[in-house]
């Protein structure tokens, strides 16, 4: 558990430290791609008599069944961006970014005061 806890915490430190920086954010993070796929691709490589094509398949399959499959090559933020039609978190600048943060602890207030009306309300009725 120590250990997990351990590179939780590195990995929180070293993403904070980065976002600051996105371009050699963004060398860093497809460099280890880049080395972590071609480690894949040696380990494929030693099973040479499995063809190519069940090694498509079998992966596909195990991304759908993991859901990784959309994530990986679309990613969810542009989804969520195309259907809000607003722009990728990578274009917002740190302001339109400290601004929606506003918005959501504003709406996370707004709910907690309903949720509050809701409770004086029932024990009004209940009375």
């Amino acid at each position: 558990m120590k250990i997990f806890s351990f590179f939780d915490r590195l990995e929180d430190k070293t993403r904070q430290a980065l976002s600051h920086h996105p371009v050699p954010y963004a060398l860093i993070g497809g460099a280890s791609i880049v080395l972590f796929w071609r480690a894949v691709w040696e380990l494929a490589d030693l099973a040479p008599h499995v063809h190519p094509g069940w090694w498509l398949l079998g992966s596909v399959a195990i991304m759908l069944m993991t859901g990784t499959f959309v994530s990986f090559f679309i990613g969810e933020n542009i989804i969520i961006s195309g259907l809000k039609s607003s722009k990728r978190i990578d274009q917002k600048t740190e302001e339109e970014l400290r601004q929606e943060d506003k918005d959501i602890q504003h709406l996370y207030g707004l709910v907690h005061e309903i949720r509050n009306d809701i409770k004086e309300i029932k024990s009004k009725i209940g009375q």
